[in-house]
């Protein structure tokens, strides 16, 4: 990966460790810049026992072996470990260096635990404890950056300025330039003007600022806005500053970003003329630049163009084509629809990573192979992607990753025609669905499943209803009113505790017994509060609304409760009371304890017993928009 330089070091411990600090901080472990090195404490390791004024502890084999256990633990993301080994450490040894403890912070700051590596950093500050340095200040200010406290960010900077400060980290370009690019990731580019405008003076004699262009140039492209990130071209050739392969890089994804390929072709030949021109090795286009542009073809479905780019890469004795350059070309050959191609180079990206075990592919990019494959009905092949995920891939199989590899291989039977093994499938997967979205691409495929299955054999169990259809009158299905069992209006939340931690939303009536509102469980927040101060005016449709809009409404609306009243609203003769009647009254006896939420129960319910064409009629439904509509005539409130 490419490292953006600093400025030429010193003798001097502080400049060479200030030198670092840039680099450390030109990284965002939770979303970095893929030109950035990132930073681990392993390089801090390295930095730290260089230095003259190393403490003298750290010579000790142990610790060197306990330093290199947390670098292992934090790559992992295993923090609670690492707490576990600097706890027994610390019981042996009685105290550990600054080196060690700058490895924990790093691993806190990795984890994303920034409320850790600030409490380790006070205790670091400690008289009795092992001291901090500008590694320290440097890992926190990364963090913060990445946790976007950049409030607190600023405080500990500007106490880097004070000359009493522990650790005398002192103040630097570099520094300066390190916390500029915490901004830039936080996406805050007001303030990082600010920085630049407030520390002009320590800036003014830094060298050539083309590390600042370059950053500025990536806060644009993150922002998203790369057409800003063009112009800042414009303003380093105006003033004559020398660009690096890191400038031209950031340039050609700016391209990638507005999709004007052409513009980062141009400025691709440009960099070759460039560098041959010169004579520098440094500034020929590397692995980074031919994935750039391969991404930026396969968004823009250029099979010519990718294959080119790929071509010319191994024509190159020296290029190094990475795990990341490989899943950018499989990636784009399955986007331009050339699965052939991708099969070809992930066989040569296997084949490598029998040899060089940092060619094992993430498991990612065995989802979008298998999502192309899936989608295609090619059974046999997602069934080997998915049997091979677990042994042959690099890194860690989330959860999610799993239930997604097991939805398309369900979805790859479907598609097939093996009705039957997609059935098996899916019942394997619905013990591990904690809720379902109908929304999302696998249960797409559960509901073709269960569409092609039947009702008798449903993998949910739904209840059974007599056969509905989506025309028909809502009060077909209702059940009446009194079966929610409606709470009068004069009570108080202390007087019916109980009722909301069986039911999520109870209706509300008045003396005369009409329903004035519903009272949903996320507002009873104090006992002593009335129904009516917290109750909300119930949705209502007539009896003749059909299912259909019923289910649209409730899909849309996001309506947990929905009141049915017979038009016009006519008063009983015997006890002047409305003939309401409630949708959500019959969900709730309809003896489904499943996970899925009301919408999901009532769609799955009805989708189990239509007919062919009312199974049509509810996809079409099911497609609408989901925002809110104006209030339709049928909806009375």
């Amino acid at each position: 990966m490419q490292t953006i330089n600093g400025f030429s070091s010193s003798t001097s411990y502080s400049r060479h460790t200030l030198n670092f600090l840039f680099r450390v901080l030109s990284v965002s472990a939770k979303n970095p810049h893929p030109y950035s090195t990132i930073f681990s404490s392993s390089s801090v390791h390295r930095l730290q026992t260089k230095r003259t004024s190393a403490p003298k502890n750290c010579e000790n084999p142990s610790l060197k072996r306990l330093t290199s256990r947390i670098v292992e633990l934090t790559r992992r993301k295993q923090l609670h470990q690492v707490f576990q080994e600097i706890g027994y450490a610390k019981k042996r040894y009685g105290k550990v260096n600054t080196i060690v403890m700058n490895a924990v912070m790093e691993a806190c700051v990795h984890c994303g635990d920034v409320d850790s590596a600030l409490r380790i950093f006070h205790e670091m500050e400690m008289p009795d404890n092992c001291g901090v340095d500008t590694i320290s200040f440097g890992i926190l200010l990364k963090g913060l950056g990445e946790a976007r406290r950049i409030d607190e960010a600023f405080q500990l900077i500007e106490s880097m300025e004070r000359p009493t400060v522990l650790g005398n980290p002192g103040m630097s370009p570099e520094v300066i330039y390190g916390f500029f690019n915490a901004l830039i990731e936080a996406g805050d580019l007001r303030r990082a003007h600010g920085l630049l405008a407030r520390y002009r003076v320590v800036l003014r004699g830094g060298g050539p600022s083309i590390q600042m262009y370059n950053l500025l140039m990536k806060g644009y492209i993150n922002a998203g806005c790369p057409e800003d990130a063009l112009a800042v071209h414009n303003e380093i050739l105006s003033k004559g500053i020398k660009t690096d392969r890191f400038t031209y890089n950031t340039l050609l994804l700016a391209c990638v970003k507005s999709e004007r390929m052409d513009a980062a072709m141009q400025l691709y030949a440009e960099m070759k003329d460039e560098a041959q021109k010169i004579g520098s090795h440094y500034l020929f286009p590397d692995t980074v630049t031919y994935t750039t542009l391969i991404k930026g073809f396969g968004s823009a479905k250029d099979l010519h163009s990718v294959l080119k780019i790929v071509m010319e890469m191994k024509s190159l004795p020296d290029l190094l084509i990475d795990r990341i350059a490989y899943t950018a070309i499989i990636d784009a050959l399955l986007s331009c629809n050339s699965t052939k191609s991708a099969i070809c180079i992930f066989g040569e990206l296997l084949k490598r990573a029998g040899g060089n075990p940092k060619l094992r592919p993430k498991p990612h990019l065995y989802l979008s192979m298998m999502r192309a494959f899936a989608l295609r009905g090619e059974y046999s092949m997602v069934k080997s992607l998915h049997s091979r995920m677990w042994p042959d891939t690099s890194g860690v199989i989330s959860t999610a990753v799993q239930a997604e590899a097991d939805e398309l291989l369900m979805e790859a039977a479907i598609t097939n025609g093996q009705v039957d093994v997609a059935r098996r499938i899916l019942s394997n997967i619905v013990t591990k669905w904690e809720c379902v979205s109908w929304t999302n691409r696998g249960s797409m495929a559960a509901v073709r499943v269960e569409a092609l299955s039947g009702f008798t054999r449903s993998a949910f169990t739904p209840y059974l209803l007599p056969q509905v259809s989506l025309d028909d009158p809502i009060e077909t299905i209702m059940r009446p009113f009194g079966e929610a069992q409606p709470l009068l209006v004069n009570l108080d939340v202390e007087n019916v505790p109980m009722r909301f931690f069986k039911d999520e939303v109870v209706p509300i009536i008045d003396e005369w017994g009409s329903c004035v509102g519903v009272v949903h469980r996320e507002d009873c927040n104090q006992l002593n509060t009335s129904l009516s101060s917290i109750m909300r005016s119930p949705p209502r449709v007539t009896t003749s609304t059909s299912i259909g809009r019923v289910i649209e409404l409730l899909l849309e609306k996001k309506y947990k409760m929905i009141i049915i009243g017979r038009p016009p609203y006519e008063y009983d003769g015997t006890s002047g009371v409305y003939r309401d009647f409630s949708a959500r009254a019959w969900l709730l006896n309809c003896g489904y304890t499943g996970g899925m939420d009301l919408t999901d129960d009532l769609l799955h319910m009805v989708f189990s017993f239509l007919d062919h064409s009312n199974l049509c009629l509810a996809g079409g439904v099911c497609r609408q928009e989901q925002s809110s509509r104006s209030t339709e005539e049928d909806i009375e409130w």
